[in-house]
């Protein structure tokens, strides 16, 4: 008696499949152009990934987020906790981003950027090394568990752990400097929350984009959920030409074509190549992530049969129905505009940058006091963050109201990172004053670095 294949886990009926049982998907190995610029796309952001913790500048990991000391090193610049606007827009500009790439090619991040279709190929990649393609890797599946089977499973999951060990390491590598951290790894002597974040994050990896893989898609990404809102019939999507490929049915290779058959052979090559197990040809589906592995296993079909390639292609819903299709158009426009004025605008103020901060706290407790020789003064709190790179010496002025002087901060010397409060007293005749409150300016500027400076305003109180 065959098995009913709509049961739950607990192996009860359910004609509805609601709890329909995970089947796992095998993807069969793919050549083409599309395939190419994914390889392509996952060595180059691996690369990236695996790589930018062990280069320096000057003397410096040229990407280190260095939590405990509140720096964040980012290719020879460093900011502060004070520069998290700076971060803020940088998600805005990613975000934005997203939008504009979807609204032209639909949900290429997926298919070719996203760090879980990253990662997932090369768990593929090793699967399909050690097992072999789909066939074999059936075969081997529904086979018994000898002594072959058994030894390419173990070195699968070895593959898969080892690979899994070396992203966790690589990414506390961006947060711990990379060299200390591998010394204290080989050495022994790892502190206990490094080994956590490593052993936890290769836990992730090897859950998500090795067992899970692409359950995290179908299931749990909020974005295939969403992206319809960013669709119009302009976008590009990979669609299956129905007008050319229906009715669709098998037929031998060098054969004429049926006159009452359409290019599609039925091969169903595209429903096996496909990483979230799908068949392009029931339409726009949003568990498809545009790889466009369907498109190079239908190309390669065409090509076989004598066919024109395209019949599972990047197109759009206007182009389908013979219309014609507006690359450019009004939310193009409005995505590129933000992204090119806001990018603009965050490459100037980063040119602009000035490590160093100075905030002015005036003393509420007496608006002024009288010095006894004619004089009156107002007390602050200066504030001075060092965001610089080394310790610098300060000098303070202040200026506003003729021969007004500033006391008790002729030398102020900062460490790099560290924040420094020191009380001052401006001193001034009240004759001098145009009105009873008075605006001034405080100047801080280092010594060593004319460059490293900044002038805040204040308000100076006196008599009526």
């Amino acid at each position: 008696m065959s098995e009913n294949p709509a049961k739950t886990s607990a192996g009860n009926s359910n004609d509805s499949g609601f709890y329909q049982k995970h089947k796992k998907i095998y993807p069969r190995k793919t050549k083409g152009l599309f395939t190419n610029l994914r390889k392509f796309s996952v060595w180059g952001l691996l690369g990236l990934y695996y790589v930018l913790p062990w280069l320096k500048w000057n003397g410096q990991q040229l990407v280190l987020f260095d939590l405990p000391s509140r720096k964040f090193h980012l290719f020879g610049m460093t900011f502060w906790p004070q520069d998290f606007f700076y971060l803020a827009v940088i998600l805005i500009l990613a975000a934005l981003l997203l939008f504009f790439v979807t609204a032209l090619a639909g949900r290429v991040w997926c298919g070719y950027a996203c760090p879980q279709t990253v990662w997932s190929e090369v768990y593929i990649w090793i699967e399909q090394w050690v097992e072999g393609d789909r066939p074999q890797q059936i075969k081997l599946d529904n086979g018994p568990w000898d002594r072959v089977k058994i030894g390419k499973k173990v070195l699968k999951q070895v593959l898969w752990i080892f690979f899994s060990l070396w992203t966790g390491f690589t990414f506390v590598g961006f947060f711990v400097p990379v060299e200390t951290l591998w010394f204290e790894l080989s050495s022994g002597i790892i502190g206990g929350w490094a080994l956590f974040w490593i052993l936890f994050y290769s836990f992730a990896t090897y859950g998500n984009a090795g067992f899970l893989r692409e359950q995290v898609c179908l299931y749990m990404c909020p974005y295939a959920r969403f992206q319809s809102a960013m669709f119009d019939k302009d976008t590009m999507i990979i669609s299956y030409d129905e007008a050319r490929g229906e009715p669709r049915g098998s037929r031998k290779r060098g054969a004429e074509k049926p006159t009452d058959k359409g290019d599609c052979v039925d091969c169903t090559l595209c429903v096996q190549v496909c990483p979230t197990g799908i068949d392009i040809r029931d339409g726009l589906q949003y568990e498809c992530i545009s790889c466009a592995a369907c498109i190079d296993a239908c190309d390669s079909i065409m090509d076989k049969m004598g066919y024109s390639r395209g019949l599972v292609r990047y197109t759009t819903e206007h182009a389908l129905k013979g219309g014609t299709t507006h690359v450019i158009r009004m939310r193009t426009y409005i995505y590129g505009g933000l992204l090119l004025l806001i990018t603009l605008a965050l490459l100037y103020s980063i040119s602009q940058r000035i490590p160093l901060e100075m905030d002015i706290m005036r003393d509420r407790n007496a608006l002024f006091r009288d010095t006894g020789d004619g004089n009156i003064e107002n007390i602050y709190t200066l504030k001075v963050i060092n965001m610089d790179e080394k310790e610098h010496q300060f000098m303070i002025t202040v200026a506003g109201i003729d021969g007004m002087s500033l006391q008790g901060a002729d030398n102020l010397q900062v460490a790099s990172g560290k924040v420094a409060e020191v009380p001052v007293k401006v001193v001034a005749n009240p004759d001098k004053m145009s009105a009873r409150s008075q605006e001034i300016m405080f100047h801080i500027e280092a010594k060593d670095d004319p460059l490293l400076a900044q002038t805040q305003k204040a308000r100076f109180l006196g008599p009526n």
